[in-house]
């Protein structure tokens, strides 16, 4: 993915002074080791400089790893560490940070060789909070070199989620269609997290389209659409228009990030885009979001700000959906009941014009936009890219502003059953375990909108530490709850 930081893990082993160094420099050489023997060795550097063992050498140890281009840290404890200057390497620290300690390694080595790191990380979780310093504790964050090799890797995508955001810019088109007031959330939290927002006029925009008619690019651009839609490119005629507009929005997007490395787009596509531009975006958007910038629809700010995050922790192709209509009782009958392990109300089927990519669709053709073409002529409302999305593992999540700009998040691990829809857009049968009552009581609860971030795969567990790292309080993170654990508001006699 282009649009994405490389995450660089600084290793910085710290100790406390009344026991050996050597305990600490061992276990970080342990560590390094196991973790190059299994995962990819550019993903972490081992700071040589000095065990950390007062401030004078957390000022040393943070200068190496900057100089080492490190955009996020792993605090070490190889034995008990010391509290004060191990918290405030990450308090000095710019990029996000994880604290990890060293297991002891066998019974015969329990004087000279033990360590107590299991003793100190308490005292370096109560240092952090002293401070209020943000930092990621894995699950149960003592273990043996290759268990904190794991650990560490599963703080890559976390880290690539975080250090993402703090140079994001969130490009939008508008305003939000009328009637639309399902997205329109405050854009407060934004800046809290770090990330900087453009709003324009799809006026701008469309003087930009304009400005790029006759652009010497748009032929190349034209063969790459054929050969991706192959026999499902159906509407041709419409190609160099598509085109011109995606090289419309790679340019606004290369003029207009401005310091921020990273973009997501919160795009319009009605009720005036398609009478004015002569089709409507989805199959661009579709291809931008599979360069890895995401593009949400309907000018949903915090919908591409979840496909961004999803898009970082999966380091994959996601979309952006409607949690959109119940599966027909014949059709559940026919096609779940008795060979898939769900209730009726664990089904749904999520739903979107045309904007996932087609390498998330099991088949996939470029058409009119069925919905738009009853009230508009066909001819502008060509470019959907229509097609049943692929099976398998998916999580259905969201990061929200509500009305009372405080930050809310859900996660739901699913998958899409291998079952034909029988509809049209891009669309897929979805099974989520409990969906009935996670709908109800989290989602409509909640008061989230109706778009849904789709990451193909299970991904709940680096969502939820991202969730948690950047501010979201506990009680506001949902998630589909298994039978016999009530929701706050489930009425327990029902």
């Amino acid at each position: 993915m282009n649009n994405l930081p490389k995450v660089k893990i600084g290793i910085v082993a710290v100790s406390r002074d009344c026991f050996p160094e050597s305990l600490s420099v061992n276990r970080r050489k342990a560590l390094v080791e196991a973790y190059k023997a299994k995962y990819d060795a550019a993903d972490i550097y081992e700071c040589p400089i000095c065990i950390v063992e007062s401030e004078i050498h957390m000022v040393q140890a943070l200068e190496d790893i900057k100089k080492a281009g490190c955009n996020a840290l792993c605090v070490y404890l190889g034995n008990f560490g010391p509290e004060i200057a191990e918290t405030l390497l990450a308090k000095h620290f710019d990029g996000p940070s994880m604290f990890i300690a060293a297991a002891e390694e066998s019974q015969n080595d329990l004087i000279g060789g033990r360590g107590d790191a299991y003793c100190g990380m308490l005292n370096a979780s109560y240092n952090l909070k002293l401070r209020n310093i943000k930092a990621y504790i894995p699950e149960y964050p003592v273990g043996t070199a290759a268990e904190c090799a794991d650990m560490i890797n599963e703080f890559v995508p976390i880290a690539r989620a975080i250090v993402g955001l703090k140079s994001l810019k969130i490009i939008s088109f508008g305003p939000r269609p009328l009637n639309f007031l399902a997205c329109n959330a405050p854009i407060k939290q934004l800046y809290n997290l770090g990330v900087e927002i453009e709003e324009n006029s799809e006026l701008d925009l469309f003087e930009a389209f304009n400005k790029h008619e006759g652009d010497e690019r748009i032929p190349a651009k034209v063969k790459e659409m054929e050969e991706e839609l192959g026999a499902g490119n159906q509407k041709p005629e419409i190609l160099s228009k598509l085109a011109q507009y995606e090289l419309t929005l790679l340019d606004w997007v290369e003029a207009h990030k401005g310091y921020r490395e990273y973009v997501a787009i919160a795009g319009k596509c009605w009720p005036a885009f398609q009478t004015q531009f002569g089709f409507v975006p989805c199959y661009v958007n579709s291809r931008l979001t599979g360069m890895g910038i995401p593009v949400s629809c309907e000018v949903d700010i915090y919908g591409c700000l979840s496909e961004f995050i999803g898009t970082a922790v999966s380091n994959d192709i996601v979309t952006l959906l409607d949690i959109n209509n119940s599966v027909p009782d014949d059709m559940y009958e026919e096609s779940i009941k008795g060979k898939f392990d769900y209730t009726h109300q664990d089904t749904f089927m999520g739903f979107h014009c045309g904007n996932t990519n087609s390498k998330k669709l099991a088949f996939c053709s470029m058409k009119n936009q069925m919905i738009m073409a009853r009230a508009l002529p066909e001819e502008v409302t060509n470019g959907t890219l229509e097609g049943d999305i692929v099976p398998g593992e998916i999580t259905f999540y969201r990061l929200q502003s509500t009305a009372d700009c405080k930050l809310r998040a859900y996660i739901a691990h699913g998958e899409v059953l291998p079952v034909a829809t029988k509809s049209f857009g891009g669309i897929g049968v979805f099974a989520i375990p409990e969906m009935g009552r996670f709908y109800r009581h989290v989602l409509i609860e909640g008061n989230y909108p109706h778009h849904g971030a789709v990451a193909f795969g299970h991904y709940g567990k680096a969502l939820y530490e991202v969730f948690k790292y950047i501010g979201v309080e506990l009680d506001e993170i949902g998630f589909n709850q298994p039978k016999g654990m009530l929701y706050k508001s489930e009425n327990p006699f029902a």
